[in-house]
């Protein structure tokens, strides 16, 4: 059952960026705007995956891995789901089109879902993933 989830909820959020970048190639709005945001969720990424050599696309959790705490993750437990969401945010902003809008709100549920999902692994682990969400946010430092 864990591997349906995992997989549901992976195949959802790819499919909801699939569409938001259905426009790519048309003209855009607000270039000065979601670019930028773009370029900082692509280093927000960057730096998760040098943190994480247990990175995996799936929230269920390897059987090798450990919980990383340093680096990006020393601030917030999910720096990829916010690497996605900053990134997906900037292309919002660069095509504002309803069906992109609506994708973009479910994309952000989707995430929380499948953080939610992968947080309650890791609290089955022991309580080390408890003391640190004490010390740390979801998705952005100090407030979520």
């Amino acid at each position: 059952m864990k591997n349906i989830k995992g997989y549901s909820l992976v195949f959802s959020q790819f499919f909801l960026i699939l569409i938001m970048l259905l426009p790519l190639g048309t003209p855009t709005s607000n270039f000065y705007l979601g670019l930028p945001i773009i370029i900082i969720g692509l280093l927000i990424g960057a730096l998760a995956l040098y943190a994480n050599r247990f990175f995996n696309i799936r929230p269920d959790i390897k059987e090798s891995a450990s919980l990383v705490t340093t680096g990006i993750y020393s601030y917030i437990r999910h720096p990829m789901y916010s690497a996605v969401l900053m990134v997906m945010l900037g292309v919002t902003l660069l095509y504002p089109q309803t069906f992109i809008l609506v994708s973009y709100a479910l994309l952000l549920i989707i995430l929380v879902i499948k953080l939610s999902y992968e947080e309650s692994l890791w609290k089955e682990q022991g309580s080390e993933y408890l003391e640190y969400m004490k010390t740390t946010k979801r998705l952005v430092p100090f407030i979520f």
